[in-house]
């Protein structure tokens, strides 16, 4: 069997808040049309990991990266890097659907309007494409043109990831996609998850030990800013190598 290779290497990553240090030397390897799943009791540095791959923390004053965090080879913290078409290729959704007071069409197009796309028969084919990579279009192909504020949770969500997914990323971030929705939706997301993995390389975030353990190839225990470790789903849920993963995947904390 080929080895995968890795699309996200980080080592001896560390990030600060100003002065407080937020993640301490993470060595993690994500590797090509996987879904690595980050799982950690609150505070432990995950979702502050995830936003370091976009540089989504570069909107809080006073942050700061060393170490190494590329993306094929390429490093994400240089300063010379274009963030507009780093966030291209690394797309995210967030915990709570976060659709725009716009069209279902203008939602998804957005970021295609944005990089200067305006042909209409291209927005046109994009926009169904992602509407049905999202598993979407069939619930909405006939209210294109009405608010996206009018669909479900579940829907809306899935909006976010078709918009995410309309620019044609290359790694798609989710920080806990499907905390705000109730089970249907929740499983709907993360059958979409498993579909989307042949094309994308994924990395979630989630409080949910099954959540993790049904929708990724990967997996890795954040603690207190440290990556504790990492490896197969199923060796970290059935023969953790750490007692403190152990404790958290059965509950005694977190």
């Amino acid at each position: 069997m080929t080895p995968t290779p890795y699309k996200i290497v980080s080592k001896g990553l560390n990030f600060y808040y100003s002065k407080f240090l937020a993640l301490t030397d993470i060595n993690l390897e994500v590797q090509a049309n996987r879904v690595t799943a980050l799982i950690g009791p609150s505070g432990c540095g995950k979702s502050t990991f995830l936003r370091c791959l976009n540089r989504m923390n570069d909107l809080i004053p006073g942050t700061r990266v060393e170490g190494e965090l590329t993306l094929d080879g390429e490093d994400i913290a240089d300063p010379k890097l274009d963030v507009v078409e780093l966030r291209r290729r690394v797309g995210m959704v967030f915990q709570k659907p976060n659709p725009f007071p716009k069209t279902i069409f203008e939602n998804v197009a957005y970021g295609l309007r944005v990089g200067g796309v305006n042909g209409k028969h291209y927005l046109s084919e994009q926009v169904e494409k992602s509407l049905r990579r999202a598993a979407l279009f069939e619930e909405v192909k006939d209210r294109l043109h009405q608010s996206a504020l009018g669909l479900s949770g579940g829907q809306q969500q899935r909006l976010c990831i078709a918009r995410a997914l309309a620019v044609e990323p290359e790694v798609l971030l989710m920080d806990e996609p499907a905390s705000a929705l109730d089970p249907i939706a929740t499983q709907k997301i993360e059958e979409l998850i498993h579909e989307l993995k042949s094309n994308f390389t994924i990395i979630i975030v989630t409080h949910s030990m099954q959540q993790a353990a049904r929708v990724s190839d990967m997996t890795a225990f954040f603690y207190m800013g440290k990556l504790i470790e990492v490896d197969q789903t199923e060796v970290i849920f059935t023969r953790p190598a750490h007692r403190q993963t152990e404790d958290y995947i059965t509950g005694r904390f977190g």
